[in-house]
């Protein structure tokens, strides 16, 4: 005799398959299948007939299982491999995947719920608040860098350019004087900020070609940190002082 089963709306022979699982305590990998059945058949039997197209998703599995009820009756069949058969692997199988994906429309009703509970608006700054710029603080932006610290790249970067210069070829040719001016050098370290965001000070001086343009660069680096183009820092003594851009790009 069946054991007595709740009518409840089930959305599919799998959800009502789980429901019997997960009411009798069973273990998923190894349904009584008999036991199964008959409660299966017994709910089946008290449903509501008018739509076919339901009974009839219901009427299958309760075939499939009558089917695996008369497999496991007879003797296990053994596959190429020499390993037994079991007839109830598929619907398991099809069964795990019914479940993963049943608790993933929990999580995303879960979430909907929360996101319903959630209101927006559109930003109402104020426009003397979006046009406001924080005063920059120098003292602030040079309290980890030294004078002396900044001058030792200098002279380091100045030093490499020396050792770059052929001593024989460099005498010949005609020297002419090199124009750099100051605006130029504002204009090309403003822009180098913005595209890489944040480089190493001496990244930036290396990428000059003459010590007129390194000289002019350092110029430029000073007086872009005077207005606040740009933010330097050190974390510890004789690390890399690193140049954050502050405009946006």
């Amino acid at each position: 005799m069946g054991i007595p089963v709740k009518l409840q709306v089930f959305e599919g022979p799998l959800d009502l398959l789980l429901h019997l699982i997960d009411k009798n305590k069973i273990d998923i990998y190894d349904i009584p299948i008999v036991e199964i059945t008959n409660q299966y058949m017994d709910y089946i039997k008290a449903m509501e007939k008018e739509d076919l197209n339901v009974m009839s998703e219901f009427l299958v599995m309760a075939a499939t299982l009558l089917d695996i009820k008369c497999r496991m009756l007879l003797p296990k069949e053994v596959n190429e491999e020499g390993e037994e058969e079991d007839p109830r692997q598929e619907l398991v199988e099809q069964l795990l995947e019914y479940k993963m994906y049943k608790y993933m429309s929990y999580e995303l009703r879960d979430r909907q719920v929360e996101g319903e509970q959630l209101m927006f608006k559109e930003p109402t700054v104020p426009e003397e608040v979006m046009e406001y710029v924080e005063p920059v603080d120098l003292d602030l932006l040079l309290k980890d860098v030294t004078l002396a610290q900044l001058n030792n790249i200098f002279q380091d970067v100045m030093k490499r350019q020396i050792d770059k210069i052929d001593p024989v070829r460099s005498k010949f040719g005609k020297i002419e004087k090199e124009e750099v001016t100051l605006p130029d050098k504002l204009e090309y370290v403003t822009e180098y900020a913005k595209l890489h965001r944040k480089f190493g000070f001496r990244q930036l001086l290396e990428k000059q070609n003459s010590k007129t343009q390194i000289v002019v660069t350092f110029l430029a680096i000073l007086q872009l940190m005077k207005e606040g183009v740009i933010f330097i820092e050190q974390e510890q003594a004789f690390d890399e002082i690193m140049i954050t851009s502050r405009v946006e790009s």
